[in-house]
C-alpha cells in the first residue's frame, strides 16, 4: 500500500511539466520524478513489485494532477 504520497512540480513558475514524487511502500520511503509521458526515474533504490507500484502511482497521478 502506498502512503503519504506527495507531489510538486519540478519546475517553478514555467510551463514545463515533470514532478517530484515521493511516498512510503511497505515502510520505505521512495522518490522519483514523473514525466509527463507517464515515465516515473526512480531516485535511489526502486520499489519491489514495480509494475504494481507504477500502476499506483500513475492512477493517483491522473487523480491529482490531471483531474
Amino acid at each position: 500500500m502506498i502512503t503519504h504520497f506527495r507531489f510538486k512540480p519540478m519546475f517553478e513558475n514555467t510551463q514545463i511539466p515533470g514532478w517530484t514524487i515521493s511516498f512510503y511502500y511497505n515502510q520505505k520511503l521512495f522518490n522519483g520524478e514523473y514525466k509527463i509521458d507517464g515515465e516515473i526515474i526512480w531516485i535511489g533504490d526502486a520499489p519491489g513489485e514495480l509494475e504494481d507500484v507504477e500502476r499506483k502511482v500513475h492512477e493517483l497521478m491522473l487523480f491529482h494532477v490531471y483531474d
